[in-house]
């Protein structure tokens, strides 16, 4: 028997294809082949019973591909796909998808007449080889859900489908103890105004899997590590977090013992918010922090802070006997009124800005780069409120030689460049993954990439070198016109904000005026959280979102209270930075000790101790100048200027290149080392700067050899001098002993202070 029918007049593919899969198989089932009739099997297995709903590809196939990663980097969503089949990254081009799916070489992928021998599942179930191994089981739902949307016809994407509203993660936030597991469940809601439980179609991901893992279905489990955890739930483009506290402590008697400890300190603190926010998270996870540190230590973490110096031993000597109950907050504001503090804190802001010397084709970068550190550290000296300061670098125009924020344009000067530096500098967002797909787990799609480029894409420049890679001088202005279209769809994109509103501008207005006013405004969602988030973290050796330039929602604060308290003290400060650094050093935590006890011992994340870090490159390399009296000689700048005050990071000092001074090639902290290295070591060692200073004739260790003083009065000088604090009676012993050793005077001091100089205490701050 021969059926015929003419389908190609059928407007609809998927209709097409459901009626050519109804008389293929019509035709099989009752035609005989070889005078031999077939029959349909008399029993029908689960995997092939018929589901009683529609299934839609961008909300039913489309997750179970990223849920098996079909659709991941390593596989057939990377730019080149894998063995000749590309997806979209994470599924985020439905139609795309479809069309590689079904369309392409010649719809091989999919056999409707008997689905069960369709590549896709014959593959996915490793009954034909696959590159990927197994990656589905015949008895699972997912199975089930694909062999069913092959059944009905392989029905595209459709804009009049169901499109995904919402999904809701159950439980959201709750206190798990130690070796223990909890389901999760993920309910997915949809424009019928239908829902379902889409547990098993969701991606979970643990954000600190050393302290709760979540396996494909779902189910958490606690180890026997303490802390704060995020787990992130992600069906199609919504995502969902559960967070939940793993107590360090779970007895009721010992709780009962913290709680009343913790009644105590509350009753000795203040009213400020600040401190009571983190109180209540050390409740809620069973941690007693550490105690205050002692006033030797105190002054010397501080100074470091805010100044990137060493306080000296008349200083130590002064605060310590000083017994008014404000010195703490009296220091502070001296050290925030001290030069040193300007030049610290723009060597910060200038790796942000990624003021770099290095990597052009002319020799003649440094005055501009000179120009704008001295920019930064004079808006800082002044304390220019923060929203003015950011303002009137995104909108800077004219001659870079007579207006220096415009020199940011100097090395940001890419569509790429403006987006990323703006978001990741002012808005603590990593949105670089949007440029070309959408953002894995976060809402950041390429038309809110390109959309924040479209502010910039009116930026002119004229004038400068041109035969530089940059030119040392441009012109920067506002030109006439100046498009930014979609690289996918080729629409013309309006400049927006991310997460906000297209901005309704003339062809005379300036969009990066619209932006400033955005970013700046007091109900900006990102702005001011960051810069707390920011400064937090470079006082507390942590910041409440880490990395503190990647806020989303996979990456929570660890203490969205405390977070939005901060954000909210320097919105109401009038953008002030030194408040900000005075609310954050005058708080409780930054005043602990950094010892742990066995109450909040591997503690990483509550701020119930000091976390101690390295000094960083340059400070270090100027507290070692400042121990032995010698300052270090940089090529092409007076004898005497510090490594703090460089104005780039184009200064030849292979110091600072082992200890983790960045290239300021990204807006990113993160491009500032401060991991121990085998180099760093070897360079503490066999150093031939610090041993110049060693040797100097003008150096400290000359002037202990030629003191009149005992040798027990050198030493204590010694210690207060590298260590900011007094000797021990044992460490005492060792240095007398090892002073009566040596015949030799100057090779003894010499060896003493470089032995101290190389100890975690000194090169630490803590």
């Amino acid at each position: 028997m021969i059926v015929q029918t003419r389908i190609d007049t059928v407007p609809h593919d998927g209709a097409r294809t459901l009626i050519f899969r109804w008389l293929v198989t019509f035709a099989v089932m009752t035609c005989g082949i070889n005078s031999q009739a077939l029959s349909a099997p008399s029993e029908i297995s689960p995997a092939e019973r018929p589901l009683s709903r529609e299934i839609f590809f961008g909300t039913d196939v489309v997750p179970i591909l990223t849920k098996l990663g079909c659709n991941g980097g390593g596989c057939h969503g990377k730019a080149t796909g894998q063995n000749g089949f590309k997806l979209s990254l994470f599924g985020f081009e439905p139609t795309t998808d479809y069309e590689s799916l079904v369309k392409e070489d010649r719809g091989r992928r999919l056999f409707p007449a008997a689905p069960d021998r369709s590549l896709l599942l014959l593959k996915a179930t490793s009954e034909m080889p696959h590159g990927g191994g197994r990656r589905l089981d015949k008895s699972s739902d997912d199975y089930r859900i694909l062999r069913e949307w092959i059944v009905q016809g392989s029905r595209p994407p459709h804009m009049s489908d169901p499109h995904l509203l919402r999904i809701e993660l159950s439980p959201h936030n709750q206190i798990l103890p130690p070796e223990t597991s909890q389901q999760l469940k993920v309910q997915a809601f949809f424009s019928d105004g239908s829902s379902r439980d889409v547990t098993q179609q969701t991606v979970f991901e643990s954000n600190e899997p050393g302290i709760a893992a979540v396996d494909e279905a779902g189910l958490v489990t606690t180890g026997s590590k303490h802390g704060l955890v995020a787990v992130m739930a992600r069906f199609g483009e919504q995502i969902a977090t559960y967070s939940a506290a793993v107590p360090f402590a779970t007895d009721a008697t010992v709780m009962s013992d913290i709680g009343k400890q913790l009644d105590q300190l509350e009753a000795s603190l203040d009213s400020s918010s600040i401190d009571l926010h983190l109180l209540h998270q050390w409740r809620r996870l069973g941690i007693v922090p550490s105690a205050p540190a002692d006033d030797a230590t105190f002054i010397r973490r501080v100074s470091i802070d805010i100044c990137g110096t060493l306080p000296t031993a008349a200083e130590i000597s002064e605060y310590i006997s000083d017994t008014a109950h404000d010195k703490r907050e009296r220091l502070i504001d001296r050290l925030l009124e001290r030069p040193e503090y300007a030049s610290y804190f723009a060597l910060k802001w200038a790796d942000i800005l990624q003021n770099r010397g290095a990597g052009y084709s002319t020799s003649r970068q440094r005055a501009g780069t000179t120009l704008f550190a001295a920019w930064i550290r004079d808006s800082l000296d002044a304390n220019k409120p923060y929203d003015q300061f950011v303002a009137e670098i995104l909108t800077a125009t004219g001659s870079q030689n007579e207006n220096p924020p415009a020199i940011w344009y100097r090395t940001v000067r890419k569509s790429p460049e403006y987006v990323e530096s703006v978001a990741q500098a002012f808005l603590g967002v990593r949105i670089q993954c949007a440029q070309c797909h959408h953002h894995p787990t976060e809402r950041w799609s390429q038309a809110d990439y390109f959309s924040l480029a479209a502010v910039f894409a009116r930026v002119g420049r004229k004038s400068g070198f041109a035969d530089a890679e940059v030119p040392t001088n441009e012109i920067i202005f506002l030109k006439d016109r100046g498009d930014m279209r979609h690289p996918r769809t080729g629409e013309v994109l309006k400049p927006k904000p991310p997460g906000g509103a297209e901005f309704v501008s003339g062809s005379h207005d300036d969009p990066r005026m619209s932006l400033a006013e955005w970013m700046t405004d007091g109900n900006n969602p990102f702005f001011a959280r960051t810069m707390a988030n920011r400064m937090w973290a470079h006082f507390m050796g942590r910041g409440i979102i880490h990395p503190i330039d990647d806020a989303r929602s996979t990456n929570p604060p660890t203490n969205p209270e405390l977070l939005d308290a901060l954000a909210r003290e320097f919105i109401d400060s009038g953008y002030d930075i030194k408040h900000l650094i005075r609310v954050i050093t005058t708080s409780y935590p930054y005043r602990l000790k950094s010892e742990p006890h066995a109450g909040n011992l591997g503690d990483s994340q509550t701020f119930a101790r000091f976390y101690p870090r390295r000094m960083t490159a340059e400070v270090l390399l100027d507290a070692i100048s400042q121990v032995l009296d010698v300052p270090t000689e940089f090529p092409g700048f007076p004898v005497g200027t510090r490594a703090i005050e460089l104005p780039d990071e184009n200064v030849a000092a292979h110091f600072l290149d082992v200890f983790g001074r960045p290239s300021r090639m990204s807006a990113c902290e993160c491009e500032r080392v401060d991991a121990p290295a085998l180099t760093q070591a070897l360079e503490l060692v066999n150093s031939v700067e610090i041993q110049r200073k060693l040797s100097h004739k003008s150096g400290y260790a000359e002037q202990l050899v030629s003191s009149s003083r005992t040798s027990a009065e050198l030493a204590d000088d010694v210690f207060c001098r590298v260590l900011g604090r007094n000797p021990q009676p044992e460490e005492i012993k060792s240095v007398m002993d090892y002073l009566a050793s040596e015949p030799d005077r100057a090779v003894a001091w010499q060896n003493l202070l470089w032995s101290l100089l190389a100890t975690g205490e000194f090169l630490f701050n803590h």
